[in-house]
């Protein structure tokens, strides 16, 4: 991999990890089309680049954290369903749907239709509701754990960790704004927990180019996803989730014609 394309990588894992159209679904399409060559430094790098965004989140909202412990337990009730399904279901995955550009493309059109159709849902149930009302404290523990449940559904690639705790927000109601928080400070534990374990069972073995390659890599996504949060909250005031929608459709049906034509 060349310091060029690990730029392009960290970028896209930046801008895309903290929205609702799946960061690991756009790695494995950018690094195809790339051509970089399939090889355990580049499984390795698409894992531990998270580590940029997840650092992004922590500096982002420490104050947010270090002021509310009661946001911390419901955060951990969110964590604790995920981290059951999540390690119950990591073999089945990784054998079967990892790095499958079918998969992938499917994942996304499906995710996609099913976010128009709860966005559409939670616009006409909550027409009269003030979006500005309530914090983060307003969301229960119930509400986390079942939060947590949908965001298990991001095993599969392409689906999007945001993507489903998003969809699971709007089903219970959540507002958008606070639904995007706690779907922000959920990836914390939910990413170092997925990034440290899969580490651990490919224990990375990087050489001293390769250890270059990687860092620049991680500050490029650290740096854009900061930008990606702050653009994305800015967003979430004055609009909806139905563009994030179409746009999932539209990049898997590029996928599927990729693929097939």
């Amino acid at each position: 991999m060349t310091i060029f394309q690990s730029i392009i990588l960290g970028l896209i894992e930046g801008l895309t990890e903290f929205l609702p159209i799946s960061s690991t679904a756009h790695l494995i399409i950018a690094s195809t089309w790339l051509k970089i060559p399939e090889s355990e430094f580049l499984k390795n790098f698409l894992i531990s680049i998270q580590l940029g965004a997840i650092l992004s989140v922590a500096v982002l909202y420490f104050k947010t954290l270090i002021k509310s412990p009661r946001l911390i337990l419901k955060i951990a009730a969110a964590f604790i369903p995920t981290s059951i399904i999540g390690l119950a279901s990591y073999k089945l995955v990784k054998n079967l749907f990892m790095e499958s550009l079918f998969i992938i493309a499917i994942a996304l059109i499906v995710g996609g239709v099913i976010l128009i159709i709860l966005e559409k849902r939670f616009s006409l149930k909550n027409k009269e509701k003030n979006e500005t009302e309530g914090g983060l404290a307003t969301i229960s523990y119930r509400q986390s754990a079942l939060i947590g449940i949908f965001q298990a559904l991001a095993v599969i690639p392409g689906v999007s960790r945001s993507a489903a705790t998003i969809m699971g927000g709007l089903s219970l109601g959540i507002s958008r704004k606070n639904i995007v928080e706690f779907s922000f400070l959920l990836a914390l534990p939910t990413m170092a927990a997925a990034t440290g374990y899969d580490l651990y069972k490919s224990p990375p073995a990087f050489s001293p180019e390769e250890i270059t390659v990687w860092i620049i890599g991680l500050i490029v996504s650290f740096v854009t996803a900061i930008l990606g949060i702050k653009f994305f909250l800015k967003f979430i005031k004055k609009n909806n989730f139905i563009s994030f929608g179409w746009y999932r459709i539209i990049i898997g049906l590029i996928v599927l014609s990729y693929l097939f034509i």
